[in-house]
């Protein structure tokens, strides 16, 4: 794998080994998250940084965007309600 793109582009890689896990890990973990981190995103006192919202009619300027490089963080594409 060429790690060249991926750091001139600043891009991150996450994942995750959870697959192989017992349920019952798997579980404990849900429930530490439930108990320690979601009460933090209902009161946002921690949020994801957006950069710009686009209508979803604007995904081409969006992918500009994202693929000029000249964003922080993410770049939302909205789905109008009905």
């Amino acid at each position: 794998m060429d790690f060249n793109d991926i750091l001139r582009l600043r891009l991150t890689i996450a994942g995750s080994t959870l697959h192989s896990r017992s349920r019952e890990f798997k579980s404990a973990i849900e429930a530490e998250l439930r108990q320690k981190v979601w009460p933090l995103i209902e009161a946002k006192k921690i949020r994801p940084v957006i950069f710009r919202v686009f209508a979803l009619a604007g995904a081409a300027g969006a992918h500009a965007l994202m693929e000029s490089g000249a964003h922080i963080d993410k770049i939302i594409l909205k789905v109008a309600e009905r």
